[in-house]
């Protein structure tokens, strides 16, 4: 068995793939759109790790999508956690629960999907402002 992609309906094609891409830092690696079938099927990774996809699924008919806390998560591991929420924070993303342990935060695409960041290897060390910070919202 080989994992091969989690698939995540979009609401708003441009808001997700500029909160994935330019934000998170998700490369694009192909696009599909299905004119008889009204959907656009976009494949995203981190650079590096093109095997660990995830797909976008955009209906062209409006639709409402509520229970993204229902999805679960994407779970990516990071270089410098604090480096990363803090050009998320920089981007305008809100940092739903801060790593305040130096491992782990929490943010949430533009369609409510929470995303888990990790830091690969061993935990940094708790650090300002960051170890202070209290958890907004939900994750």
């Amino acid at each position: 068995m080989k994992y091969l992609h989690t698939m995540v309906r979009v609401s708003d094609l441009d808001a997700s793939i500029d909160f994935y891409c330019n934000k998170l830092g998700l490369r694009e690696l192909s696009r599909y759109d299905n004119d008889q079938g009204r959907f656009s099927l976009i494949f995203l990774a981190a650079p590096g790790d093109e095997e660990a996809q995830v797909e976008l699924t955009y209906n062209w008919d409006p639709e409402s999508y509520t229970g993204g806390r229902n999805f679960g998560h994407l779970a990516y591991a990071v270089d410098d956690i604090y480096a990363t929420c803090q050009h998320l924070l920089d981007s305008g993303v809100t940092i739903n629960r801060p790593p305040r342990d130096g491992r782990m935060a929490f943010v949430r695409s533009p369609d409510g999907i929470s995303v888990e960041l990790l830091q690969h290897g061993e935990a940094l060390p708790p650090a300002a402002p960051w170890k202070d910070m209290e958890n907004i919202g939900e994750w």
